[in-house]
């Protein structure tokens, strides 16, 4: 350790040869740490929502709209203010909209120049001026750090050095490229670094435009949700992971997910299907066909792993093809359907030949995704089974409990994985799978994490069978992990806390998975603050359930809140009425003192930097 010490230092020496650049680098990285923290927006449970999303990342959860507000009080009606956001959130669409109505004249692009120049002002505050240089685009940075720079003099020569800068724009026809930039600094500094707590995957429309999206953004992390990670075991080419993700996209209506957005083709299936289950509409034959060859490969995952104890999961085997029934815990219910064509009741789960070419062929379709496989690889790259970051311990899921609040977890082989280590173990098998390294054990694993009870990503009894052929629907309600129980809890959070080593009392826990149903009177803020879930229905299919649509949290320099959501219309109507989304704000932690750089991990960072400076001039003396 010693040796590596002396080469680190002998490097810190070659990149700061004499004492006046140490000292500088040091005044300068003392001066960082006494900044305010950078804003932080926390999102979950995306499930799809393209267009929702789109603009809650360009509102940056109302941000933007506050500054606005509280800049021009004074100066714009509320009109006005709501066609600024607009020009902000979509700068290129709202342009256009606004030439074709003849709206592009000069002073018009002087007047709201100026406006733009006084936000990017405002959100550029807390950064340095290095910083915010980094992020304009380079082709007019030089210009845009020249007028967010504009010192009142006493003769106003600055005042009119930038009147002529402006007017110049103007005058050689930059000035909508010159919008275009300014509103895309604004959004950038609006936010420095956005946390998606899981599920990208699934339900709504447009997962792949997501994705696409998060792939342009300038600071994020991801922790991965039981969508994602099932969508990873699909592109890995796993049976029983590709058969879900198509009858979930099916049964959703969103085989254009797969087909436009992926590139995968459903024909051969299609073709199948309309042969054994003809008398359907071809996409009911496609859901059952699918449904049968996951229940069959469930069957098969599930068979060769006891350890998982789901052997009450294998439901092909408890079914009485005579009566049309089937027997679960004891008790016979009646099946809605009786239409298993291609099961052998001596063999279950054994597929036919014809299943084999299906599910063969749609397991290629997923390997040879080109799109699919990019999107995977920048989850693994932003993702993981959990982060923790400014104190705050980020996870989609569950930390799975037994009936007592002590950790759970699973046995495979002569290891029990609890806790930190269970969610590590997870974490590592989910990249060698995604690395095409993994065991057959390993691939199985993925299906777990899906559908297993104590599964970190899943953490209840999935009832795919019983939804889909029982009409009862006390049996279709799914068992969940007793963490469900306990996380309204403060000792069990700060059990979860301290296991994961965070020690401090302003530490929370962010969860995802489990909708808020606010119209039933759920909270988000639970255990005395501790635990804060910020899924809130952002998918359509729970609007009605939850009574909002989805929850986003922001943790600022001041504190922090959530936003919640009322359905989002469209971005049409934002363009055409300057319609935000609307939403309702609740603050519910305040900080006595601002919080600066250094009460955060990047400050941690900057205060050792600055004792390996310090160590090295004293070294030269």
């Amino acid at each position: 350790m010693e040796r590596e010490k002396e080469k680190y230092m002998h490097l810190l020496a070659k990149e700061y040869p004499t004492r006046q650049a140490a000292c500088r680098e040091i005044i300068n990285l003392n001066a960082i740490l006494n900044l305010p923290k950078g804003t932080e927006h926390f999102m979950s449970d995306l499930h799809g929502e393209y267009e929702a999303f789109c603009h809650i990342i360009n509102n940056c959860s109302g941000v933007i709209k506050e500054k606005v507000e509280r800049i021009f009080a004074e100066r714009l009606s509320p009109q006005e203010q709501c066609e600024l956001c607009t020009l902000i959130y979509y700068p290129t669409e709202k342009l256009n909209a606004l030439k074709e109505q003849g709206n592009l004249v000069e002073d018009w692009y002087r007047v709201n120049l100026q406006y733009l120049i006084a936000v990017a002002k405002d959100v550029s505050s807390k950064y340095t001026r290095s910083k915010v240089r980094k992020a304009m685009p380079e082709e007019f940075s030089y210009i845009i750090d020249e007028l967010l720079h504009m010192q009142v003099d006493e003769d106003n020569n600055q005042i009119e050095y930038h009147r002529q800068i402006i007017d110049t724009i103007i005058h050689i026809r930059a000035a909508e490229e010159f919008i275009i930039a300014l509103a895309e600094l604004i959004k950038r500094l609006a936010v420095d670094h956005l946390h998606i707590v899981g599920d990208i995957y699934d339900r709504g429309a447009h997962p792949e435009k997501i994705m696409d999206l998060l792939m342009q953004y300038h600071s994020l992390d991801i922790q991965w949700g039981n969508h994602d990670v099932l969508w990873m075991g699909a592109a890995a080419g796993i049976p029983s992971c590709v058969a879900t993700v198509v009858r979930n996209n099916i049964r959703y209506h969103n085989i254009q997910v797969l087909e436009s957005g992926y590139g995968i083709s459903l024909r051969t299936l299609v073709v199948f299907a309309g042969r054994h289950y003809h008398d359907e509409d071809v996409m009911e034959a496609a859901q059952q066909a699918i449904s049968v060859i996951l229940f069959k490969l469930e069957g098969q995952v599930l068979g060769r792993h006891p350890e998982y104890q789901m052997d009450d999961r294998r439901m092909l085997e408890k079914i009485n093809y005579d009566s049309g029934t089937v027997t679960i815990e004891g008790r016979e219910y009646p099946l809605n359907r009786q239409d298993f064509p291609t099961v052998d009741r001596q063999q279950p789960y054994k597929l036919t030949e014809e299943e084999e070419e299906v599910i063969s062929d749609l397991c290629l379709s997923f390997l040879n995704s080109e799109k699919l496989h990019r999107h995977v690889q920048f989850l693994c790259e932003k993702g993981g089974m959990y982060r923790q970051f400014n104190g705050n311990l980020l996870y989609h899921g569950c930390i799975p409990l037994d009936a007592e609040g002590n950790f759970e977890g699973i046995r495979l082989g002569d290891k029990v994985y609890k806790g930190k280590e269970y969610l590590d173990y997870a974490d590592e098998t989910v990249r060698r799978v995604c690395l095409f390294r993994a065991t057959e054990s390993e691939r199985d694993f993925i299906f777990y994490l899906w559908a297993g009870q104590n599964s970190p990503l899943s953490g209840r009894k999935i009832k795919t069978f019983e939804r889909m052929y029982l009409d009862d629907k006390e049996i279709t309600v799914e068992k969940r992990n007793p963490y469900y129980d306990y996380y309204g809890k403060e000792y069990i959070c700060n059990m979860i806390l301290r296991e994961f080593g965070l020690f401090s009392e302003m530490s929370h826990i962010i969860n995802g998975h489990t909708p808020v149903k606010v119209s039933k009177g759920e909270v988000p803020v639970r255990a005395n603050g501790k635990l804060i879930i910020i899924d809130g229905g952002f998918c359509k299919a729970y609007h009605k359930e939850t009574g909002i649509a989805g929850y986003t949290l922001i943790y600022n320099s001041h504190g922090m809140r959530l936003n919640a959501h009322k359905p989002f219309e469209s971005i049409k109507k934002v363009l055409e009425e300057n319609k935000d989304i609307e939403s309702s704000t609740d603050i519910f932690e305040t900080e006595e003192k601002r919080i600066r750089v250094r009460d955060t991990d990047i400050g941690k960072t900057i205060k050792e930097q600055i004792d390996d400076l310090q160590m090295m001039l004293a070294d030269k003396k």
